[in-house]
């Protein structure tokens, strides 16, 4: 018998997509996302991996240092 993921986890793996993605677009390291929102590198690349289950507070600085709105960042 599977299991499909939880909403939760396909929400943090949508996140993490479109936040890779987005710090690529704007051609930033993860170091440069991270201190451009006031993050550590570590917890930054969690995210990137979706290993972090983040707040929105987190989504909306992370949008804010990249320029997207946060919507931008969570959309499938």
């Amino acid at each position: 018998m599977s299991t499909s993921p939880s909403p939760a986890s396909v929400l943090r793996e949508q996140l993490a997509r479109n936040l890779r993605a987005a710090r690529q677009h704007a051609g930033l390291t993860q170091e440069q996302l991270a201190e451009r929102s006031g993050l550590h590198q570590t917890y930054l690349s969690d995210i990137e991996r979706g290993k972090r289950n983040v707040t929105l507070d987190v989504v909306e600085r992370l949008a804010a240092a990249l320029s997207v709105a946060p919507l931008a960042l969570l959309a499938d």
